[in-house]
């Protein structure tokens, strides 16, 4: 018999794919999560794992529980909530999957969630809009703020944000001649520290520039804005960045920030949940905060 605490340590190896990282996560030592699963596939009397010199992945006997091993996780996380909720308080851990772009609108998001449910314990996972997709479907997250075109619609609810539009940050003597706005074909022409390929901003900067048929200078590159932006104080090199960050964090003191302009730009974000029944009491109430955010 396969008890839930198994059920619980399969799917975190299966998140982390690395076997001490998953056994701190479920706080245990790595030899004794190792032995769980070994007692595990005992008790099965098949592998689950795959071993090497390091975790090769599961086996498709494995993935089979896995897969039911979700469902079922995902069943008692309901249930406890609803029990929650019978007694007029909305608790559990609620996992949002957002892309770098879009970090400022979820943390206000957030703010405003623990205002309406203290009992609520948000997590922001930032992450890519790939991770997320795959991480909606595995129910690892429980909802994500993505690009709207980064998602198929099967079995998902994709509640239209907002538009993300973009500005140059850069150091003051750096864009001295400028006044408040720039071309993207004359922002190409500076030293920009921008996000890495992996994430889908980069792809659609590197698509505009493109289509601008110019290459941007690219000195410097990270999978996250806090480095570009440290680097625009230090007056290094300018980047590209969502006008909603540059608006959550105000001033940066030695920096100007300029609208791109010829072309303007904007794409749209959406918040995406599973389409679940019975649905998740901390996901409803997300979605009542949504729709007060949206008026």
């Amino acid at each position: 018999m396969i008890e839930l605490k198994d059920m619980q340590l399969l799917a975190a190896l299966a998140r982390h794919q690395h076997f001490a990282k998953a056994a701190q996560d479920c706080g245990m030592s790595q030899p004794a999560f190792s032995m769980r699963i070994r007692n595990m596939e005992d008790k099965l009397g098949i592998s689950i794992v795959r071993r090497a010199n390091r975790f090769q992945g599961l086996t498709e006997e494995g993935m089979m529980i896995l897969q039911r091993t979700r469902g079922i996780l995902d069943e008692v996380k309901a249930l406890e909530q609803e029990i929650a909720a019978s007694r007029g308080e909305v608790s559990g851990t609620l996992v949002l999957g957002v892309v770098p772009t879009a970090t400022a609108y979820a943390a206000k998001l957030v703010d405003q969630v623990l205002a309406a449910h203290p009992r609520i314990l948000p997590r922001i996972d930032v992450t890519t809009s790939l991770a997320i997709q795959q991480r909606l479907y595995e129910g690892t997250i429980d909802a994500g703020i993505t690009y709207d075109d980064s998602l198929g619609r099967g079995l998902v609810t994709l509640q239209p944000l907002y538009d993300e539009t973009y500005v140059l940050l850069a150091p003051q003597d750096m864009v001295t001649e400028f006044e408040d706005s720039i071309t993207w074909a004359e922002a190409a022409e500076l030293p920009l520290c921008l996000l890495d390929n992996q994430m889908q901003n980069r792809r659609i900067l590197d698509r505009i520039f493109e289509d601008r048929g110019v290459k941007p200078t690219i000195i410097s590159e990270s999978n996250g804005f806090m480095a570009a932006m440290v680097m625009a104080r230090l007056g290094s090199s300018a980047t590209i960045i969502p006008r909603a960050l540059i608006d959550a964090l105000g001033d940066l003191g030695g920096t100007r920030v300029l609208a791109l302009v010829e072309p303007e730009q904007a794409r749209l974000i959406c918040m995406a949940t599973l389409d679940r029944n019975p649905e998740l009491s901390t996901v409803r109430a997300l979605k009542t905060v949504v729709a007060g955010f949206l008026r």
